[in-house]
């Protein structure tokens, strides 16, 4: 079974899986995030202040924020803007005098509220309360639950963040921890992320962590963890070392200056959660058996595939979650669990015993996180690495990390750098595996 034609997306749609989310008319570079959060009641105030570009003539913009925050004041290029409205899900303003094509933006935005997540095909995303602070899940479209954003993988800029509350937390978020200072009862915390992320990767984690440094690791990499759970945790995530080693060498270097952190959350989560140089893990991944070893080498993937290299749109997910299944089966290998080929063939049986109407390269929005997603982008690598020959397959990761880096990219691009390391046509492979629905 074939492709059906392509569907027709309104101009002024960013990605049809969200329709709603992001906004054409401008690019945003930099964020500035200024906030206070008070655990006990659950409320966020402050501000943030947007930099950007307008990639066309604006006489007014939106952004994504959600219904459970308000804005008390809006000011863009130092000029306060009387005219603006939030309503589903949009905080839109409208502008004094248009501004022309290229003209540079501050958006100044004060809010608050209680956040809470925003309802989605997906469940609840974006920020949420734990038992005792708070985790911030943002795929795909849970950054505006706590800032106004132009919430797209796309759109990607570097941050600021600086966080207030109460001083018996420690509070996490993306990049390097540029200060930590108490002011009486409370602990204010700044964070910068050079690198440009896209909005969904930016999380804020809060909670009664220890910090823990792991040893011996050709990237710093550090754990926030309940005192409770260091024994397992020295047990279960010991071979992250190693896991780190193994992608450097297969996927060129780690992308962040910063280092990479794990948080163990002290609740217990569905699935592990990746950020912006951070994997969030529940305590049930975190019990002692090493059980989770699988999900530690798949989010640890996502830092070179989905994070650093970000597919354009939500339909080519599989460049995020193919890779990092993939990721899973190199470390079985490696660690001296079966081989690739061992996992190939068995998901591959898997795969045909299961319904066979998903297209690799456009699942549906309510499909893109579907495990067969993840496994048929998995042996559509293995596939390639076996007409390739694994020299060329990973070389070509490697460019593709390099080329790519802390940039976007399509399936398009994927199929035509690997044309390079090939002696023969790869259409009939790509035909088979990623633009049909029947399981080769």
């Amino acid at each position: 079974m074939k492709a059906s034609a392509k569907k027709t997306t309104p101009p002024d749609v960013i990605d049809e899986y969200l329709p709603k989310n992001g906004n054409t008319g401008y690019q945003v570079s930099r964020y500035e995030l200024d906030l206070d959060y008070k655990t006990a009641s659950n409320r966020l105030s402050g501000s943030a202040t947007i930099t950007a570009v307008a990639l066309t003539d604006l006489q007014q913009l939106t952004l994504d924020l959600s219904n459970a925050l308000t804005v008390s004041k809006v000011s863009v290029n130092g000029k306060r803007a009387d005219q603006f409205s939030c309503r589903n899900g949009k905080l839109r303003i409208r502008l004094a005098s248009k501004l022309p094509t290229g003209a540079s933006l501050s958006i100044a935005v004060r809010y608050g509220g209680s956040p809470r997540p925003i309802r989605s095909l997906w469940g609840n995303v974006g920020f949420e309360e734990l038992t005792d602070g708070v985790l911030v899940a943002g795929q795909p479209n849970g950054a505006a639950s706590w800032f106004p954003c132009n919430d797209h993988p796309s759109a990607k800029a570097a941050f600021h963040l600086q966080i207030s509350t109460e001083s018996r937390y420690r509070v996490l978020a993306n990049g390097r921890l540029l200060s930590r200072r108490a002011r009486a009862s409370r602990t204010v915390w700044t964070y910068e992320q050079p690198e440009p992320t896209s909005t969904y990767l930016i999380t804020l984690q809060i909670g009664s962590y220890q910090m823990r440094r792991l040893a011996r690791t050709p990237v710093p990499i550090q754990a926030a963890l309940p005192e409770r759970l260091r024994r397992d945790f020295d047990h279960d995530f010991a071979r992250q070392p190693e896991m780190m080693k193994l992608f450097i060498d297969l996927f060129g270097p780690y992308p962040l200056a910063a280092g990479y952190t794990v948080v163990v959350t002290d609740d217990p989560l569905e699935i592990p959660l990746e950020a912006q140089g951070i994997s969030i893990f529940g305590a049930n991944h975190c019990d002692g058996t090493r059980s989770s070893e699988r999900l530690i080498a798949h989010e640890l993937a996502h830092q070179w595939f989905g994070n650093s290299v970000t597919a354009g749109q939500w339909r080519d997910i599989w460049l995020h979650e193919g890779f990092a299944c993939y990721a899973e089966w190199l470390w079985s290998e490696h660690s001296g669990g079966p081989s690739a080929d061992d996992l190939a063939r068995l998901h591959h049986t898997q795969l045909r015993a299961k319904p066979q109407e998903l297209l690799l390269t456009d699942p549906g929005a309510r499909d893109m996180f579907d495990d067969r997603v993840y496994k048929r982008g998995a042996l559509t690598l293995h596939a390639l690495r076996g007409r390739l020959g694994s020299d060329n397959f990973f070389a070509l990761l490697k460019d593709w990390t390099s080329r790519h880096r802390h940039g976007t990219a399509a399936t398009a691009d994927f199929t035509g750098l690997a044309a390079n390391y090939s002696d023969e046509s790869l259409r009939p492979l790509w035909e088979a595996w990623l633009y049909s629905t029947a399981v080769p």
